[in-house]
C-alpha cells in the first residue's frame, strides 16, 4: 500500500512539474475543443504553434504518446 502511494504521488508530481496548468479547469475544456474540433478536421493555431518542426517535417504518423504530449504541451503549458 506505501509503495502504491508513493509511485501514485510521483506520477501526480511528475504531470504537475510538466503541465503546470493541468489543474485549471478552463484548460481541460482547450483540450476538450481541440478533440472535438480535430473530429471536423479543425486544427486550432494553438497546436500548430506547440508543433516542432521534427514533427512537421517527418510527415509520419506518428504515436499517441508523442500526439498527447503535443496536445497537453497546448493546453497545459
Amino acid at each position: 500500500m506505501r509503495s502504491f502511494l508513493l509511485i501514485f504521488s510521483g506520477i501526480s508530481i511528475g504531470f504537475w512539474i510538466s503541465w503546470p496548468g493541468i489543474l485549471i479547469p478552463n484548460n481541460w475544456l482547450c483540450l476538450h475543443d481541440i478533440i472535438s474540433n480535430s473530429t471536423n478536421e479543425k486544427i486550432s493555431l494553438k497546436v500548430v504553434l506547440a508543433l516542432s518542426p521534427k514533427f512537421i517535417l517527418k510527415g509520419q504518423d506518428n504515436d499517441i504518446a508523442s500526439k498527447i504530449r503535443i496536445i497537453s504541451d497546448a493546453c497545459f503549458r
